[in-house]
């Protein structure tokens, strides 16, 4: 059991109170029992002596032995006069007088030699005791006495016995005074007690609850008192603690509070380790890269959390050496790529950070790095044909072909047609820059797909038909209008119907389809509308379908380049259909051929202009 302060000071100094009260008591007590006892004793003295000095007179008087009778009446005779017993003792222990016994009772009475104020006056002269008596049953207090009385006659013991009954009771009731004045004095020391451990200890109870209030972190406290002791200087003081622990506190809290701020908004993945390689902290990036949570990660050991050897060793080596260290890796499962850089932080003890890892996600800039060598191999290339073509035949006109008009005529004629192509590619470029930079703004504009299809139709039906393609449509009457660019769309499915009459054999079926479709995986109410051209062609093999979109990617190069293809006109489509908010995707078209699809998403909740409704109605 644990006990507050309060209960040991009070307890404490009643305990101490009444041991004092108790021994002074006490004392008290036998003092005045002593004192009483003194006085009863001079006064038992005194009548003693005057006993004594009558009994001796009337021996002198008589000058012979007294009988029994005379001795009784004498003993009765001092008693009445010292109000005291007196009793005369042979000294063989007989009792020859009692003034507390009738004369016939005498020879009833015991030997009274063995008693010790008889047995102490025989021996000395005098004796005294103090105990009950016999024949009366009272407490008293005796004193006897060898009186020698005639030369004849033997000396005989004279006793004199005072009843301590008033005594006893006088000390009874000072007695009683006195331990009621002592329960007084520790009710007193009671009450004292208790005001003074409160006194006392309700400061401290203060300090005690504040310091729990600081223990469960609420450290905007502060603790009142008017004690100028050494508890309230350690009030002020715990005061004066609270107030910096607080500004400290604050000053921490802002810094971690801008430190989480930073890591969390960071795109950069951060972790954090101690010198044993254990994880202190990760930000929420790093936890999007490798697919992890802070929970799992804190406080695991870097190798057996990521198990890539690579990282591993790069981990290893900067906390044997505590250097900068930069590295890149590759993930496995998601193929990403990053960038590492591990800089020391200086920590030697547990749970202290020693070692910071900053992941750099660089994957986009290596797609983009190899796209751009791509491209610049790409378009190195498809210039350089043209070029080599244009330098060869003027060349060869330098030689001497220009004599010949009709090999001079042949040459300038295919110098014209690599030009033009020269010239459409870098059309097309320029083109296909400006959609990717924004350069160019889509309109948004209401229109009827049927109008669309048949604009775009118009133009490559003269091609077709040269080549005796025929061109069906099947258009859902009750398409309503979209809103977009009718030039940029038009030109999305010109290209589309231009591929499909390139690599479809003469005879071949081009089929134009558009119907509306519901969006249930994304948006229940939303809809959109699939404009899709299948040709009957040489198809696209499964494996080149994910990269005909890309620039200058073609399934069969020679045949592109005999057809006048630029390699850009897939890519110039899937920006604008993109731009659009939709999206473009090829599929086989069985039995044979290749089907193109265009998705451009319906709003059906977006309100369009009374123009637009007029229009999408017509």
């Amino acid at each position: 059991m644990t006990w507050s302060i309060r209960w040991k000071i009070m307890t404490g100094t009643l305990v101490v109170v009444a041991c004092g009260l108790l021994i002074a008591g006490v004392m008290t007590i036998q003092a005045l029992e002593r004192q009483h006892l003194a006085q009863l004793g001079e006064a038992l003295e005194a009548k003693t002596k005057l006993v004594e000095y009558g009994l001796q007179s009337l021996f002198d008087t008589a000058r012979s032995s007294l009988p029994p009778a005379q001795l009784q009446d004498a003993a009765r005779d001092f008693s009445s006069r010292a109000m005291a017993r007196v009793t005369l003792i042979a000294i063989d222990g007989t009792v020859l007088a009692d003034s507390a016994v009738r004369g016939i009772d005498l020879s009833t009475l015991e030997n009274h030699k063995s008693r010790p104020e008889v047995d102490q006056a025989l021996t000395s002269g005098q004796g005294q005791d103090i105990r009950a008596s016999r024949t009366t049953g009272e407490r008293t207090m005796y004193r006897a006495v060898l009186l020698n009385t005639t030369q004849d006659a033997s000396p005989l013991v004279v006793r004199v016995g005072l009843p301590m009954a008033v005594l006893d009771r006088e000390l009874s009731e000072t007695r009683d005074h006195i331990i009621f004045a002592l329960g007084v004095a520790f009710l007193a020391a009671l009450t004292l007690s208790v005001w003074l451990a409160h006194n006392i200890t309700k400061p401290l109870s203060d300090i005690v609850a504040a310091a729990r209030q600081l223990d469960s972190g609420n450290h905007a406290l502060h603790i009142r008192t008017t004690a100028q002791d050494e508890v309230g200087l350690l009030a002020s003081t715990l005061n004066h603690v609270a107030d910096q622990l607080q500004t400290k506190v604050d000053e921490l809290s802002e810094d971690r509070a801008q430190l989480l701020a930073v890591l969390t908004s960071m795109v950069e993945g951060v972790m954090v380790m101690d010198y044993r390689g254990h994880i202190l902290q990760v930000n929420p990036a790093l936890e999007r890269m490798f697919g992890i949570s802070r929970i799992e990660a804190r406080g695991r050991p870097c190798i057996d959390l990521f198990r890539h050897q690579q990282l591993n060793e790069l981990v290893a080596g900067i906390l044997r050496s505590p250097a900068h260290h930069q590295d890149e890796i590759v993930l496995p499962l998601t193929g990403r790529c990053l960038q590492i850089e591990a800089s020391p932080a200086g920590g030697k003890r547990e749970n202290e950070a020693c070692v910071v890892l900053v992941f750099h996600d660089i994957t986009d800039l290596r797609r983009l790095e190899k796209i751009r060598k791509d491209f610049v191999a790409n378009v190195s290339h498809e210039l350089r044909t043209p070029l080599t073509s244009i330098k060869g035949y003027v060349e060869a006109l330098l030689d001497g072909a220009k004599d010949d008009p009709v090999a001079s005529s042949n040459f300038l004629d295919i110098i014209l047609k690599q030009s033009d192509r020269l010239n459409l590619i870098i059309q097309d470029l320029l083109e296909l820059s400006k959609i990717e930079s924004g350069g160019i703004s889509f309109k948004e504009e209401p229109i009827e797909l049927k109008s669309l299809i048949e604009r775009a139709l118009s133009v490559v039906r003269p091609i077709a038909d040269k080549n005796r393609h025929h061109l069906t449509t099947m258009i859902d009457a009750a398409l309503p209008a979209v809103a977009g660019d009718e030039g940029r769309l038009v030109q999305v499915l010109t290209n589309l119907l231009d591929n499909a009459i390139k690599y479809t054999p003469e005879g071949g079926t081009i089929t134009v389809d558009a119907t509306r479709v519901a969006l249930e995986k994304t948006e229940p109410h939303a809809n959109a509308i699939d404009i899709s051209v299948a040709d009957t062609g040489i198809g696209i093999p499964e494996q080149d379908r994910p990269r005909v979109f890309e620039r200058f990617y073609r399934v069969d190069r020679a045949r592109s380049r005999e057809l006048g293809g630029t390699g850009l006109g897939l890519a110039i489509v899937k920006h604008i259909v993109e731009g659009h908010g939709g999206q473009v995707w090829v599929e086989a078209n069985h039995p044979r051929g290749s089907r193109f699809v265009v998705r451009l998403p319906i709003n059906p909740n977006r309100q369009l202009p009374a123009h637009w409704r007029d229009a999408s109605r017509a």
